[in-house]
């Protein structure tokens, strides 16, 4: 069977057939299709991009109907229980995994940049004392640009690669840094020695109230939950990544982009609402009311659902169990009894099944790190430290593509004809009614 598509435009009775790759047709084929000869030609409409491909990529394969999430073709689950997240990380940007020689050259690599200016530490410095967490972050990875000049150099491969390494190695730091400013205790300097999660926590934690929670157990968990959040193919942060990268701008600042996308509540934050809503339920015996409130429209079940996933997410499986292993530590949240039985609620009542809504990743993570001592203004900010790696191999993936150009979507202008300015504006002194107006 021929791999093409066949379009009749009942307008014209022409007909187009157009070429089949990947299960897709190029959009530009559409521009052949045309009523008269000087006519711009067909394009298609896509709010929010629901069924556009704007890239070809080799990083991340989803199937949201089966469930299924990789990493270069490695599954989720088999990664999150058998690597760290150095070891996926260097996945991510090499396409393979790591054999101990390059493993070793890695860490070194990234330890290496474990650190930030002095004059960087001066710019957070300068914040307000409630300044959110994740601005902090946002406008210091702008700011690490102008540190950085050799990072313009875009096309150069070992450009390329030393900030990616710059970033994945400073990124911790930027976050801890914003999360003591925050709380009016001194920066900490990174501890290189320690694990890429463990040194993060040492940074948040050290003499502080908190101290107590630098533990293994800990560590580990957040190293899980690091994994789970590298990468999620075209979403809205990556999107944002490889449209500020379209046009050479730097990784710095395509980065700052990105984190600025992900700072929404529609997409970082929304484990911070989950842990609203089980505020508002308050108790299980409130559940049914709640599910009831959700089904005539009064309230939103947060956590459930996802554009791409119409089955279990399948990071949400394992960050349920990672919960349990962590509140062995920090004795349990009482929260996640209330999102179990009120998972187990929804996925027995047809109303949610037959919409294919289940948990995902956020149902179960805000949970986690609530139980860690950490505050929901810095969920976001958790997300950003691994995401950071799945927006540098997309903005490399960009930039070595032949066929990617500078980002720049077609729209449907459905404003006015053109227009006459009425006779009383001319150019030259204003009028007295404006005068009069300013006045």
């Amino acid at each position: 069977m021929e791999n093409t598509v066949t379009v009749t435009d009942n307008r014209t009775g022409e007909q187009y057939t157009f070429p089949v790759t990947h299960d897709t047709i190029r959009a530009m084929d559409l521009r052949k299709i045309k009523v008269a000869p000087d006519d711009f030609g067909m394009m298609s409409y896509d709010p929010a991009f629901m069924n556009t491909a704007s890239c070809e990529s080799k990083i991340t394969y989803i199937d949201g109907d089966k469930g299924i999430l990789r990493y270069r073709g490695y599954d989720i689950a088999d990664l999150a229980e058998h690597c760290t997240f150095p070891q996926v990380a260097y996945l991510v940007i090499h396409g393979e995994l790591p054999d101990p020689e390059q493993e070793t050259e890695w860490l070194a690599a990234l330890r290496i940049h474990m650190g930030i200016f002095e004059n960087i530490k001066k710019f957070m410095e300068g914040f307000r004392y409630d300044a959110h967490p994740m601005g902090m972050l946002v406008s210091t990875l702008a700011a690490l640009s102008t540190f950085y000049p050799d990072a313009k150099d875009v096309r150069n491969s070992e450009v390329q690669m030393h900030c990616i390494r710059r970033i994945i190695g400073k990124i911790p730091i930027i976050a801890a840094y914003g999360y003591r400013h925050s709380k009016g205790l001194d920066y900490i300097s990174p501890e290189p020695k320690l694990g890429y999660a463990e040194n993060f926590m040492h940074m948040l934690w050290d003499r502080s109230p908190l101290e107590h929670l630098k533990h293994p157990v800990l560590a580990r968990a957040l190293d899980v939950l690091f994994i789970l959040h590298i990468d999620h193919e075209q979403n809205c942060s990556t999107n944002a990544m490889r449209a500020v990268g379209s046009s050479e701008a730097d990784p710095f600042l395509s980065i700052a982009g990105a984190a600025a996308a992900l700072a929404g509540p529609l997409h970082g934050g929304a484990n911070e609402e989950v842990l609203k809503m089980l505020d508002k339920i308050g108790s299980q015996e409130n559940i049914p009311e709640f599910i009831r409130g959700v089904k005539e429209g009064k309230h939103k079940l947060m956590g459930f659902g996802h554009r791409v996933y119409k089955n279990y997410d399948p990071r949400a499986r394992i960050i349920k169990r990672t919960a349990e292993e962590v509140f062995e530590v920090t004795g349990r949240n009482k929260k996640i009894d209330l999102a179990m039985e009120l998972e187990r609620i929804a996925l027995t009542d047809d109303y949610f099944v037959s919409r294919k809504l289940y948990p995902n990743v956020d149902f179960y993570s805000g949970i986690i790190y609530e139980a860690m001592g950490l505050e929901p203004q810095m969920f976001t900010v958790l997300f950003a430290i691994p995401r950071a790696v799945g927006w540098l191999a997309q903005w490399q993936e960009l930039i070595n593509d032949p066929a990617q150009k500078i980002a720049r979507p077609r729209q449907i202008y459905t404003g006015y004809e053109q227009r006459k300015l009425p006779d009383s504006y001319t150019y030259g002194a204003p009028s007295e009614e404006s005068l009069a107006y300013t006045r």
